[in-house]
């Protein structure tokens, strides 16, 4: 973080209010200065206390996401992603399983769009209009024609530790794994650097629990379906 300072600018317009100190801090004291992570974006559940989990999905910056999971967990992501403003782009081999949700998503504006593999135009992204890809392309999933830039964020669902998994993972800023089999579980935790407890957690993981995985984080986060999501989507599944 940087900053100039100029002692004679003004650091407000407006009508002359009552005197009081000035809230600053120097450029020295910027360092000790701590800010929360993790409160701005789209809350995708709970954490293991219950308090929100959120998600900072839309970035100035080229954002990647890996998702080993299910179907269930990409969908409720892409809809409370657009329920944010962002527009949503479906890469998908399965439109068939993405229309419901394209259709009842942004009230009747067109927010989610369906694009076979391969074939996803350019959507202009802007700090006014954030993008969204999800490829659901299944287990090789190929290289995408559009990629992660800024305000483009793209998440790739992928139902199993398929062989292009660690290639994904390892270029992801966030990684999220749902209940895979042991000896997924073993090759995760070794691509990842998990502790002992979270790896055997893999394989017993609950419908709907993610473990989210950043460089320096693990957090295991339940996502709960509202009312509507459950009419649209159905319960939580890891399957489908």
């Amino acid at each position: 973080m940087s900053a100039t300072t100029n002692p004679r600018s003004r650091l407000g317009f407006g009508l002359i209010g009552p005197r009081r100190g000035r809230h600053t801090v120097s450029f020295d004291e910027l360092d000790s200065l701590g800010l929360p992570v993790g409160d701005d974006g789209t809350v995708i559940g709970v954490d293991a206390e219950g308090r929100p989990a959120v998600l900072g999905i839309n970035r100035p910056t080229p954002y990647e996401v890996t998702l080993i999971g299910g179907l269930w967990t990409a969908q409720v992501l892409a809809l409370r992603s657009a329920a944010t403003g962002a527009r949503i782009a479906v890469e998908t081999g399965r439109a068939q399983a993405w229309t419901g949700l394209a259709q009842a998503a942004g009230g009747g504006q067109p927010c989610v769009s369906l694009h076979d593999v391969g074939r996803v135009p350019p959507q202009g992204a802007s700090a006014g209009s954030p993008v969204v890809v999800v490829r659901d392309c299944g287990m090789r999933p190929p290289r995408g024609r559009v990629v992660a830039g800024p305000w483009q964020s793209v998440v790739t669902l992928l139902p199993y530790l398929s062989p292009v998994a660690p290639r994904l993972m390892e270029k992801s800023a966030l990684v999220g794994i749902q209940r895979v089999s042991p000896d997924e579980a073993a090759r995760i935790g070794q691509i990842l650097n998990l502790q002992a407890a979270e790896t055997q957690a893999l394989s017993t993981l609950a419908d709907g629990v993610t473990l989210w995985c950043t460089d320096r984080d693990r957090q295991f986060v339940m996502t709960q379906a509202t009312d509507a999501e459950t009419g649209l989507l159905g319960g939580a599944r890891r399957m489908d």
